[in-house]
This record gives C-alpha cells, structure tokens and sequence, in this order.
C-alpha cells in the first residue's frame, strides 16, 4: 500500500508545528504509520543547508541564491526520505514544501511565481503532495505569537512586516492557483477547532489510502 504525501504551509507563527504535533499524536492513536518531517531539512544534508539558508549573519543573500539552496535541500530531504516512506505505506507530515518557496521567494522577493515553480518541478521531478493544508492566519498576528513565546529567530523573522505581508499575499496567489490540492483552515480558531478541521480535510484521503 502505498502512503501519503502532506505538506503544512503558512506564515512564520501560523501554528503549523503545534498543529502537526497534535495531528501526528491523533494519526498514531488510530494505528496509522506516520513519518513527521520539515522543510528546509529533515535529512543530514539538507539540514546542512537549512542551517546556511537560515543563518542571521547571512542577511545579504543573493534571492535567487536562497531559492536554489531551498530547491537543493528539497531535492534531497525528497529522495532521502520522503519518497522511501510514501513507498513503505506512512502518511509523510511535512512542516513546508514548494509552495513555501512560492510565496516567500516567488511572490515576497520578486523572482516570480513561474519561475521558482520551474526551479522546484525540475529538482523534484514534479512531485506534488497528495494534499496541502495550509493555515490561514495574518502575519501581523503570527509574528506577535513567535514574540510572545520567545522562540529562537531566524533570518526570516528579521524581515520587515511589509516582507511578511507580501508572503502573505503569496500565499493567497498559490492557494487559489492550486485549490484542487490546497485546502484552507482558518487559523484564527482554537487550537482543538484547527486540528478538528485539519481532521475533516485528511480522513477522505485517508480512507481512499486504505482501500
């Protein structure tokens, strides 16, 4: 049987980490074999490469150079573990993919949308998740959450505001250009209302999984 592939997006504080804890832990009770993941990383070398891409002290960064560090770490966080699991039967949980790329570097730095999609079709061989959750919050309101619980920053986080709102209006771009495979939850609900519809969404992909 073979498994699932699905990513998480959302802006920087959107809730994505605590919801995939939670999800992971309903998923397991129910006896489904689940492999938790993120992006940039989630394999030795690509962690490697998240390290540089995230670094404070890199804030002069070529934004083409950034894209290509996330497609590489992509590319090999893929073959390494993503498509083994899928292949052995887990439901893969990703914390980010392509569509991350496509907001912040596509959208919010001013490549171009088509452009870094083509950049991350050509390093993946064009694999897609089965579904992309993707967690509807506004940046003003995620980036007092990170504030408030005092979570180590990145290089991203350094960004101004007007950055994050344009990530934002990324976001919007790709979730619409991609509604058959990106599903909306409101993020401005209880923690237990988020994960209640995050359920809703899988359990039909679920279901079609274990036929």
């Amino acid at each position: 049987m073979k498994g699932l592939f699905i990513t998480f997006e959302g802006c920087e504080g959107s809730g994505k980490t605590s919801l995939i804890n939670r999800l992971v832990a309903y998923l397991e009770k129910e006896g489904i074999k689940v492999y938790k993941t993120r992006e940039p990383g989630g394999s030795k070398i690509a962690e490697d490469i998240r390290n540089v891409i995230l670094d404070v002290n890199n804030t002069n960064m070529d934004s083409i150079t950034e894209a290509l560090l996330y497609a590489a770490s992509r590319r090999q966080h893929l073959v390494e573990k993503v498509i083994p699991y899928v292949e052995d039967g887990y439901v893969v949980i990703c914390d980010r993919y392509l569509d991350s790329s496509l907001a912040y570097q596509g959208h919010a730095r001013g490549i171009g949308i088509d452009k870094v999609y083509d950049i991350n079709v050509a390093a993946t061989n064009g694999m897609m998740p089965d579904l992309t959750i993707y967690i509807d919050l506004e940046p003003s309101i995620g980036l007092a959450r990170i504030q408030n619980n005092n979570r180590e920053q990145n290089r991203l986080d350094l960004e101004k505001m007007s950055f994050h709102k344009k990530v934002y209006e990324g976001y919007d771009i790709v979730r619409k250009r991609f509604s058959d495979r990106i599903k909306t939850v409101d993020g401005n609900q209880t923690r237990e209302k988020v994960l209640e519809d995050t359920i809703k969404i899988i359990n039909p992909y679920l279901e079609r999984m274990m036929k």
